[in-house]
């Protein structure tokens, strides 16, 4: 997992909105850019530093490119939070 990206990802507040729209299901970029008032060019941006951090996933499907929620990578977040809480695993 890349800790500092994921983190880096999560630090602005329309990235964080962006996941939040996305739990609701996937979307096009065009959908998502819908609800801010901010040019498509940075919510392009905000996509790529998410796609990065391995937060979302996108889908070409014909000229529209759908993204979708990687909850796996936030999963390893909540339990590196909880290791570090000192709430481990007792399997052990």
């Amino acid at each position: 997992m890349g800790l500092q990206k994921t983190l880096r990802a999560l630090a602005d507040p329309i990235r964080r909105e962006i996941l939040d729209l996305l739990r609701g299901g996937r979307m096009s970029a065009g959908e998502i850019t819908e609800h801010f008032d901010v040019t498509a060019a940075a919510i392009s941006r905000h996509l790529s530093v998410l796609k990065e951090a391995d937060l979302i996933r996108d889908t070409r499907e014909g000229k529209f490119i759908y993204y979708d929620l990687n909850a796996s990578v936030l999963e390893e977040i909540l339990i590196w939070i909880a290791e570090l809480k000192g709430e481990r695993n007792n399997e052990e």
